[in-house]
């Protein structure tokens, strides 16, 4: 857990009175004794002055990573509640414990604490809220910018960091990647922090100057409400496309979750892409609730009767592409990405959308461009090139949508065969399977089905059900090991073929049923193309191996 390194400095009593002051706090436990909230000031003075001499220094989510002086907030977890831990929280050096009344039911039934437990009426939806309080409100006087959508989120992430810093912002990035101020990055463990880890992170961000902040917010983390009490300035949408059943159950669930994101209480402005049927339907719905604060964004479609911005005169090459991005007061502004891809144009184009409703010119932006020779961030893992004879591109693409447009990206520029490696991520959305054979086996020359991350799940059925997509008369082989398959394939590629390695992108571990084995799909291949003599491109973008689980797979 990343912390400021200066703690801050508040009393139990005055936590009481932030949660109180919020309509947040169902009950206050001391010892076996429920203390009447409605008296809190009055009858109960001499128990706020005993919270006066208490000290909180910090919160934190996690029993292991409690230190003196910190409130313990205990949330339902996927297998087992937080509360269970509270006894070891306190041994730790919790002050107090707050939870929900799950929580306080499984506290009651162990030993009794000899620290107060505050039981809150909506836990998810205020354990955001109390680290910031704690954390002395890190996002204050700070420019925001979230994108939400299943894919393109760090892409355009990145883009909105390559911009801001040439503006001489300092940039707090945070998502699937890495979390970042400045220089300084760690690797990130998921797409969008815990509510309380988040809040910590932005207080040290803080500390290190940071006086812009880029996240990616997966839906997980809306459905979850992590990034409450944050609203940000500008919320972007990128797409919405088969990914995570598993854990919304159903499209309509998801959707929702992603919507969450357009709310006046998450954000100020809102650009919208408007290609595919829910982002359409986000922007009518969202536009119609706020009509001054969003705007829609158009790249393969026709802007219509929405107001926004429209993408024109795209033009593809094996480095990337051009475009002329045309904003509602009838600016102009050209474009020459290097990265490959329609689907890049469009991230490219949400995060010069979204800078200008901040408030930065168009003119501001195009002298960047003209100062860099274009839009050139480096991504990692992202339709990454690795060599150029045979062309090797890794890529994070691990679900249907993403798969297909990065295929059909790189089939005008591949002379020979175009030789796609995919698996599928175990203890994930298990209905995409199938759809992602089918589009390997329509669009590529061969295919190699291998693994992925299977976590807990048996690795040869996830295979197998990818491999029932699979059409009739498709060339592709099966090849279990990943390291194995990587090196295959690039042995026995020709000088023209390209070779797309989708899936994992810049993840550094496999899980193995809870065993993390060391795993760079880059690595592997530039082994490999090193025993062919090719000379392989820098790796400058590429993260720290960390020897943390990577749970990045959330969009």
């Amino acid at each position: 857990m990343i912390r400021p390194t200066v703690n801050p400095q508040h009393t139990l009593t005055s936590v009481v009175d932030f949660l109180l002051t919020h309509d947040a706090l169902a009950a206050l436990i001391v010892g076996n004794r429920s203390c009447d909230l409605r008296k809190w000031r009055d009858e109960h003075d001499d128990l706020a002055a005993q919270f006066e001499r208490i000290g909180v220094t910090g919160a934190a989510i996690g029993s292991r990573e409690i230190e003196a002086g910190d409130i313990f907030i205990a949330v339902p977890g996927e297998r087992v509640h937080g509360a269970k831990f509270a006894s070891a929280a306190q041994s730790a050096g919790a002050v107090a414990i707050l939870t929900d009344r799950a929580g306080y039911e499984i506290i009651s039934s162990d030993q009794p604490l000899e620290v107060p437990v505050l039981i809150a009426n909506d836990i998810a939806g205020c354990q955001g809220a109390v680290a910031t309080f704690v954390y002395n409100t890190p996002c204050d006087g700070v420019s925001s910018f979230g994108i939400t959508g299943t894919n393109g989120k760090t892409t355009t992430s990145y883009i909105l960091d390559f911009l801001l810093s040439a503006l001489g912002r300092t940039v707090g990035l945070v998502g699937t990647v890495v979390v970042r101020v400045g220089n300084e990055e760690i690797p990130a463990m998921m797409t969008t922090p815990q509510a309380v880890e988040l809040q910590a992170m932005l207080a040290n961000m803080r500390e290190h100057g940071m006086d812009t902040l880029v996240m990616e917010v997966s839906s997980h983390a809306l459905a979850q409400k992590r990034t409450k009490p944050i609203c940000f300035d500008v919320a972007g949408f990128t797409n919405l496309t088969q990914d995570h059943l598993d854990f919304h159950k159903t499209f309509d669930e998801y959707y929702a979750a992603k919507k969450e994101l357009f709310s006046p209480d998450n954000s100020r402005f809102c650009v919208i892409s408007v290609d595919d049927d829910f982002g359409r339907r986000l922007y009518e719905e969202t536009v119609q609730a706020r009509p001054d604060s969003c705007l829609a964004l158009a790249v393969k479609s026709e802007l219509g009767s929405a107001t926004g911005w429209q993408v024109r005169n795209i033009a593809t090459n094996l480095a990337g592409s051009t475009f002329d991005l045309h904003s509602p007061a009838g600016e102009r502004i050209s474009v020459n990405l290097g990265l490959p891809g329609e689907f890049n144009v469009q991230n490219a184009a949400l995060a010069i959308a979204m800078l200008v409703q901040a408030g930065v010119g168009i003119q501001e932006i195009s002298q960047v461009l003209a100062m860099h020779g274009g839009l050139f961030p480096e991504v990692p893992g992202r339709m990454e090139l690795i060599a150029d004879e045979p062309r090797v591109i890794v890529d994070f693409a691990h679900n249907p949508d993403a798969l297909a447009k990065a295929i059909e990206a790189l089939r005008p520029t591949t002379a020979g065969k175009l030789v796609v490696l995919t698996g599928s991520a175990g203890d994930r959305d298990r209905a995409k399977r199938p759809l992602m054979g089918e589009i390997v086996s329509s669009l590529a020359d061969f295919t190699i089905i291998t693994d992925d991350d299977p976590h807990s799940e048996d690795p040869a059925q996830i295979r197998q059900e990818i491999i029932a997509g699979i059409g009739t008369g498709a060339d592709f082989v099966e090849i279990a090991d990943r390291a194995e398959a990587i090196s295959t394939a690039i042995a026995q590629a020709a000088l023209q073929d390209t070779i797309f390695i989708a899936g994992r992108g810049h993840e550094l571990w496999q899980d193995c049923d809870g065993v993390l084995v060391e795993l760079d799909d880059r690595a592997i291949a530039r082994t490999a193309l090193a025993k062919r003599n090719v000379v392989v491109t820098d790796n400058s973008s590429e993260t720290e191996a960390s020897s943390e689980k990577d749970w990045a797979k959330e969009n």
